[in-house]
Order: structure tokens, then C-alpha cells, then sequence
């Protein structure tokens, strides 16, 4: 199934645009198009693991994805 990804901040600013369209099976996880977002926008690679959402909301690594999914991923946040 194809999923298009929001990426924000740095992520947007590393690949250049706003959302990059990724092909995943069915049944995947946030983990796996996390991966397949590396594969086609590189820049991202040397970052540490992203904070994700799904449909507005924070979601974990492990969130099963059905498809029609709003997803949304944000590098790690500092603060101090």
C-alpha cells in the first residue's frame, strides 16, 4: 500500500520537501515505514529515532498501520 508521510523540521529540511510517498505491505508499522522513508529521503539515516504520530496522535514504533492513515514524523526533541 502506498502512504504519504509528513515530515517535519529537520526531516523536511534534510529531503527537501514536506511529505515523501513510501510503498509498504500491508500490515506494517510505524518502525517499517520509518525504514522505507530512509530508503528514499537518505539524508535522515544519520538521525536519531524519530518521534512519529499517527492521525495526530504520538504513536510507538510497534503501531500497525491498516492504510488511509495520517503519518507524521518529527526528529527527536531537546530541550534545557
Amino acid at each position: 500500500m502506498k502512504v504519504n508521510v509528513l515530515l517535519f523540521a529537520r526531516y523536511r529540511e534534510l529531503a527537501g520537501r514536506a511529505s515523501v510517498e513510501v510503498e509498504v505491505p500491508a500490515g506494517s508499522t510505524l518502525a517499517g515505514i520509518w525504514s522505507r522513508v530512509q530508503d528514499s529521503v537518505p539524508a535522515p539515516k544519520s538521525e536519531g529515532g524519530p518521534l512519529m504520530a499517527c492521525d495526530r496522535a504520538y504513536a510507538g514504533p510497534e503501531r500497525v498501520i491498516e492504510g488511509g492513515e495520517e503519518i507524521a514524523i518529527f526528529p527527536p526533541v531537546s530541550g534545557g
